[in-house]
């Protein structure tokens, strides 16, 4: 992952737009420090799964498995 101060990153946008769109992940800096990480938008979806599914283990573990009747049960639950 590459890094570019915030000055250089507001004259060179586009191009980092480029960058970011071939698959590259950029971290912009202010003062050495990171502020932003710009990446491609499928690499964004992968993150938002992968954290979807380590809550998922983590709810999993804390309460069990469940038979397919609890998971009906808990469907069907409010259904007139």
């Amino acid at each position: 992952m590459r890094s570019i101060q915030a000055a250089e990153a507001k004259t060179h946008f586009l191009r980092i737009l480029n960058d970011v769109e071939q698959g590259e992940s950029v971290v912009v800096t202010r003062h050495g420090r990171p502020v932003a990480r710009i990446i491609p938008e499928q690499d964004h979806e992968r993150e938002r799964v992968e954290k979807a599914m380590e809550e998922m283990r983590k709810l999993r573990a804390r309460i069990g498995k469940l038979s397919i009747h609890e998971i009906l049960s808990a469907r069907d639950e409010g259904r007139a």
